[in-house]
């Protein structure tokens, strides 16, 4: 899976940076699978999503991305990819991957009926996660290649943000 990530301007501040994917079929748009997200659920699901947007610019801006905004163990165990509730009573995920309380990156997601135990159970939620497991684990390998570094302060990412397979 080639990708790269960028910085959602509009959500970063000071207590983090809110960052997102760009798969190389979607390069030439600069769609990201945040926008992806929120063009598929926009229609069906509006005060949801702008729920989520909102509360991204609150961890951006204000609190960071504390443990009570997330579902944990969404992925692998220590990949940090997570699931970012619009709110605990409803059923739109997006799925992220976290980096302390500074770094978040945001991908995709979709609504989970209340009929569905596991997101294995839905095409696009499975979907949707297996490529933040792919970005978390990239993101991993490069930081611990040294190929991208995470700012003193916690809150930024430095460094190669393009990814491509490695066959």
């Amino acid at each position: 899976m080639n990708f790269r990530i960028v910085k959602l301007e509009k959500f970063s501040g000071s207590e983090a940076s809110i960052y997102s994917v760009i798969l190389e079929e979607d390069e030439s748009e600069q769609k990201t699978l945040f926008e992806h997200f929120i063009a598929e659920n926009i229609t069906n699901h509006h005060e949801e999503v702008k729920d989520i947007a909102s509360r991204l610019i609150t961890i951006g801006t204000k609190t960071g991305a504390r443990d009570i905004f997330f579902k944990d163990h969404e992925g692998k165990p220590g990949d940090g990819v997570c699931a970012l509730f619009d709110n605990p009573d409803k059923n739109l995920r997006l799925y992220c991957i976290r980096f302390g309380k500074g770094i978040l990156v945001v991908g995709g997601g979709g609504h989970k009926p209340k009929s569905i135990k596991a997101l294995q159970e839905s095409k696009k939620l499975k979907e949707e996660n297996d490529y933040m497991r792919i970005v978390s684990s990239e993101i991993a390998y490069r930081i611990r290649e040294k190929e991208i570094e995470i700012s003193p302060d916690g809150t930024e990412l430095f460094g190669d943000f393009k990814f491509y397979d490695h066959d």
